[in-house]
């Protein structure tokens, strides 16, 4: 993300005191990743929660640029701002749940390059997504995990765009950072899907 401008940005669509609770609410829960790698729903529902609260948040974020209330620079800055929180590190609760916040954040990564990308507009309307996937599966294979975001980040930018994810792909696609990356833009799409309340929510922002 660009670094932030002189203006200081204060809002409420997502603040480091709201990612706190979700981490006391982590550590409270004692989560456990089960030996044989099928960790029942109910279980790790709560990491799912918590990413969708994030993308929720920013897609609020977005929805202001879109209105026209916030300028391109405004709206990094907030979503910077927002990044800066989700993404530091976090001190270690335990081994299974600091593997799962790290696949959260690695998620969560992915849809701020895709914000970034979306609102910079440094994407192709006409590309194909199920092409940009196969690129990014093929730069992780070649271990260029740059360009494989970047891919991600195109793909991202698409679906925000209203574009869909592909359903054969995004089934077909091997574990590895792609995989998380692209659950997070699978987020971006579902939080779209799911509701559109979050257009008219201004998050109580103020540019100063």
């Amino acid at each position: 993300m660009p670094e932030t401008s002189d203006k200081q940005i204060f809002h409420e669509f997502y603040t480091e005191k709201r990612w706190n609770n979700w981490l006391q609410k982590v550590g409270e829960s004692n989560f456990k990743l089960e030996e044989s790698g099928d960790t029942p729903e109910k279980d790790s529902a709560i990491f799912v929660n918590m990413q969708d609260d994030v993308i929720l948040a920013c897609l609020k974020v977005i929805a202001t640029y879109q209105r026209g209330e916030n300028s391109v620079e405004e709206t990094l800055d907030i979503l910077s701002s927002i990044e800066e929180i989700v993404l530091k590190k976090v001190d270690s609760i335990s081994e299974d749940t600091d593997m799962m916040i790290e696949s959260l954040q690695n998620s969560l990564l992915a849809t701020f390059v895709s914000f970034e990308c979306y609102l910079n507009g440094d994407f192709d309307q006409e590309s194909e997504i199920s092409d940009l996937i196969k690129g990014a599966v093929e730069a992780e294979q070649d271990e260029d995990f740059e360009a494989a975001l970047g891919y991600v980040a195109r793909i991202g930018a698409l679906v925000l765009d209203g574009k869909e994810l592909p359903g054969k792909e995004m089934e077909d696609m091997p574990y590895g950072i792609v995989a998380e990356w692209m659950d997070g833009i699978d987020s971006i799409e579902a939080a779209m899907v799911g509701t559109d309340s979050y257009k008219e929510d201004d998050g109580e922002y103020d540019v100063v």
